[in-house]
C-alpha cells in the first residue's frame, strides 16, 4: 500500500489497513546485528511476497507483517516473532518463513525445530 496522501489521520490509515481485523503479526528483524542485511533483505521480500501470494493479508487469516532492524536477539538471525502467539523463531530464512505460514499461521503448528520461546499474550 502506497504512502497515505498529506492531512490522513491515524484512524482512516488503520481503517485503510484493516488494523482492527488482524488476528496475527509477524514482526521479522532482518539485521544488521543478527543477520547479514542482504540475508535480511532475502527474507523480508519473501515474507511479504508469500503473505500477499497466499492472501493471509485477508479475512479470516489477517496476517500484518513488520520489518525491524532489532528484536534484540543478536544471533542466529533473521528472528522472527508472531503474536498474540508469542511464538520466536531464529534462522527464519526462506524456507523456514514458508513453513512458520504454513504450519504455525495456517494449521496452528509452531515449527519446533526453530522456536526459541513461546510465551502468549494473555487476553486483556
Amino acid at each position: 500500500m502506497a504512502k497515505p496522501p498529506p492531512g490522513t489521520t491515524p484512524l482512516q490509515q488503520c481503517t485503510a489497513y484493516g488494523v482492527s481485523s488482524i488476528r496475527r503479526h509477524i514482526l521479522l528483524c532482518s539485521g544488521p546485528d543478527c543477520a547479514d542485511p542482504a540475508r535480511g533483505q532475502v527474507a523480508w521480500d519473501y515474507l511479504k511476497k508469500r503473505i500477499a501470494e497466499l492472501h493471509l493479508d485477508r479475512q479470516p487469516t489477517s496476517v500484518f507483517r513488520t520489518r525491524c532492524n532489532c528484536l534484540r536477539i543478536c544471533t542466529q538471525g533473521p528472528i522472527a516473532v508472531v503474536y498474540p502467539d508469542g511464538t520466536w523463531y531464529h534462522s527464519a530464512d526462506p524456507p523456514v518463513i514458508e513453513r512458520i505460514l504454513q504450519e504455525h499461521v495456517l494449521q496452528g503448528r509452531p515449527v519446533a525445530e526453530n522456536v526459541l520461546v513461546s510465551t502468549p499474550l494473555e487476553p486483556a
